[in-house]
């Protein structure tokens, strides 16, 4: 009996660094790619992008006509993230940076790589800060990534003054900001809170070219108004009427709060402090203590 072959490996760096050279190399290419909105021309190769990808195997499955075949036209990745995403395909590696990996990490979800997907994940945990926490939820909210929504979170709510004030949480989608205003554990208070929402509200509208109020009407439902001492709720109405950003409504029940005076008449979450809830003379009434 001829005995069983036995599967061999030569060295796995000189490999990888000359299929490294065929990134973006004109040599031995038979597709073109027009990337990003700077419409970069990328090179690559078909057979090697459509066995590596089921996406780029439907993308490039009809085969080329004579002459010179018209570019891919992509142009909603941008041009790093998709040399990021070919070195991947063509090394099974792939080099990754603060600044672009939530844009690597967007084309290997709609391009169904996972296990670069994973890895940006990974990347993305270790690198997180102050400036990048806000971009990052904007991610995992869109594409249902729930173990990366819940490190931002968790993330959010141990800096929260900090992250508030960065220019990705001004630039979130209400679906990314709601989980953060229904938290118990946000480390900043609600007076601040609010403050936030509306320089959130007052971006959304000047991009949206919508009101304020109806850009902040999915989440200032989440504001817990009641939490704010009188004081504070009647410049609050005040500012409301000269632009409107909380429902009338919403303001009245938290008068009620503070005219019950009862705890058991006003439990619920528009009574509930949070983390960082700075405290009150009225809330020994409300008798709810953080969770």
């Amino acid at each position: 009996m001829e005995p069983l072959g036995l599967v061999v490996h030569g060295k796995a760096e000189p490999f990888s660094a000359a299929l490294r050279s065929l990134v973006n190399n004109p040599r031995y290419s038979d597709v073109r790619f027009v990337v990003g909105q700077e419409q970069q021309e990328v090179f690559a190769h078909r057979c090697l992008l459509a066995c590596r990808c089921n996406f780029f195997q439907r993308l490039l499955g009809t085969e080329p006509g004579p002459g010179v075949p018209s570019p891919v036209v992509l142009s909603t990745v941008p041009t790093e993230a998709f040399l990021a995403v070919l070195e991947f395909l063509y090394t099974n590696s792939v080099k990754l940076h603060r600044h672009s990996v939530l844009e690597v990490l967007t084309a290997a979800v709609e391009y169904g790589l996972e296990e670069l997907r994973e890895l940006c994940l990974q990347f993305v945990v270790k690198v997180l800060d102050v400036e990048l926490v806000c971009e990052a939820l904007q991610v995992a909210v869109t594409f249902g990534l729930g173990p990366l929504q819940e490190r931002c979170v968790a993330f959010i709510e141990a800096h929260s003054q900090e992250a508030l004030r960065s220019q990705g949480f001004l630039e979130l989608s209400a679906a990314a900001l709601l989980p953060l205003l229904r938290s118990d554990k946000l480390c900043v208070d609600e007076a601040e809170l609010v403050r936030a929402a509306r320089s959130w509200a007052r971006v959304g509208a000047a991009v949206l070219e919508r009101p304020v109020a109806e850009v902040a009407a999915p989440v200032v439902k989440e504001l817990r108004l009641a939490l704010l001492a009188p004081a504070e709720l009647s410049a609050l109405e005040e500012q409301n009427r000269q632009e409107p950003l909380i429902p009338v409504e919403q303001i009245v029940e938290a008068w009620k709060c503070h005219a019950l005076r009862r705890g058991d008449e006003a439990r619920g979450a528009p009574c509930r402090r949070r983390r960082g809830t700075l405290p009150r003379e009225h809330h020994r009434f409300l008798d709810l203590s953080f969770k």
